[in-house]
């Protein structure tokens, strides 16, 4: 049996299992879509949004990329954030990042990964030389990764807060919640390490809009 065959088998039994569990299940899901939760994870195979906190479809909008990474160019995570936010109305936004990511690892080296990656990687090293003070002090090169990750998580954070879209809903809704995570994947576990309530204090004057 070749590979692409057994997914689409393993999703046969998949949908006739939940749908013996519970009847309709497919029905109802095509017919409302009404997520609290948006999740900005890593593309990484080992991170998916729902098996790790336990949800079912319909109940996170998810947008992966490479490092959980948000630009204020990437119109791909800025559509997917403007629908959650102001279609769906989703009350809290998770940038969620992973001890282990690959992107973290590759952004603290000098290698040259060749023209798109390292355009996309330079967006992590622009975090390392924000806090380069604390990273250079720790000597395990492990421990240095899981602090980037963690800081790289909370710039991705910072940069939601900078968004008009989210300065919007803050100041006409009071909403969302903006979080930052960072899952472990050698305990399954996922730690906060970062979080914004729906105001603008935790942002520098110069991103503030003042017209919205």
């Amino acid at each position: 049996m070749k590979p692409i065959e057994k997914l689409l088998l393993e999703n046969k039994a998949w949908a006739h299992e939940l749908e013996a569990e519970d009847p309709g299940y497919f029905k109802r899901l095509a017919k409302l879509q009404t997520p609290e939760f948006l999740w900005i994870g890593c593309s990484d195979s080992r991170v998916p949004a729902d098996r790790i906190t336990g949800t079912m479809p319909g109940e996170i909008f998810v947008h992966r990329n490479i490092a959980n990474l948000v630009i204020h160019t990437d119109v791909n995570l800025l559509s997917v954030l403007d629908f959650a936010v102001n279609h769906l109305k989703v009350n809290h936004v998770i940038v969620c990042g992973h001890y282990g990511c690959g992107g973290v690892k590759a952004a603290m080296t000098n290698h040259d990964y060749k023209y798109v990656l390292n355009m996309w990687l330079r967006n992590i090293k622009d975090v390392y030389r924000l806090y380069s003070q604390e990273l250079d002090a720790i000597d395990d090169e492990e421990k240095r990764a899981d602090r980037l990750t963690e800081l790289n998580v909370k710039e991705q954070v910072m940069h939601l807060a900078k968004t008009s879209i989210i300065q919007r809903a803050w100041k006409q809704e009071r909403r969302p919640q903006l979080h930052g995570w960072v899952y472990g994947l050698k305990d399954g576990l996922i730690k906060p390490v970062f979080d914004m309530e729906a105001n603008q204090s935790g942002i520098d004057p110069i991103y503030q809009y003042d017209d919205l």
